[in-house]
């Protein structure tokens, strides 16, 4: 058998940045349509859940049961799309005058982080879809611009609710590799989620996903 090598050239890989968001709600027609999210600044993501639960029996422990895991993900941009707003829970009565604390609608979210190892730091890219989002209230901080001032930083803590894929559990993020991926099929899923000159961007289900990659 061979033996285990630590550190080989071209195995020092590493994941950083956040880059191409897009946010997806839906339109009159119901269908999930992208626009670009400007000014992502990080996704942070905060998984709950899958909690153990020792039952005992005949004074011993008989079994471990664990709880539904739940995808949950802190945003932070400098900017937000229009499309957004009902999404924050605030609605334009008229051109340039909204009002807050309405009826959230729920949206779906993508993203890329860069792939890089110790040969390359440009290797790849992943591209995560988050279904199901519901954003929660956030504090948001106005201060007065001084000598060095800064932009505002706005986050929103987001809660998710699974979609369906086959043959395996309801879930709510997932991650596509660049680097794993034939290119034909990652050209075929990127030009739904982002959009081509013959379609507009939509969001694109697992089982979708999968179809396109078979």
């Amino acid at each position: 058998m061979a033996k285990i090598k630590w550190d080989e050239e071209g195995k020092h890989f590493f994941e950083t940045g956040v880059s191409k968001g897009v946010l997806y709600v839906k339109n009159k027609e119901e269908k999930m349509k992208g626009v670009a999210w400007n000014g992502l600044t990080s996704v942070s993501e905060s998984p709950e859940g899958a909690e153990v639960t020792a039952i005992y029996a005949d004074d011993i422990k008989y079994l471990e049961l664990l709880s539904v895991e739940e995808f949950k993900c802190t945003i932070e941009a400098y900017t937000y799309p229009d499309e957004f707003t009902e999404c924050d829970g605030s609605v334009e009565l008229l051109p340039g005058i909204t009002i807050g604390q309405q009826k959230r609608k729920r949206f779906a979210f993508s993203y890329q982080t860069k792939i890089g190892n110790d040969l390359n730091p440009e290797l790849g890219y992943k591209i995560h879809i988050v279904y199901g989002c519901l954003a929660q209230p956030s504090e948001r901080s106005n201060e007065t611009i001084n000598d060095t001032p800064e932009a505002i930083t706005m986050s929103w803590e987001v809660s998710t609710t699974p979609v369906p894929v086959s043959d395996h559990k309801p879930m709510s993020h997932v991650v596509i590799d660049s680097t794993k991926i034939a290119p034909e099929k990652l050209a075929l899923i990127e030009n739904k989620l982002y959009g081509s000159d013959e379609a507009e961007p939509e969001l694109l289900y697992p089982d979708e996903i999968i179809a396109l990659c078979k």
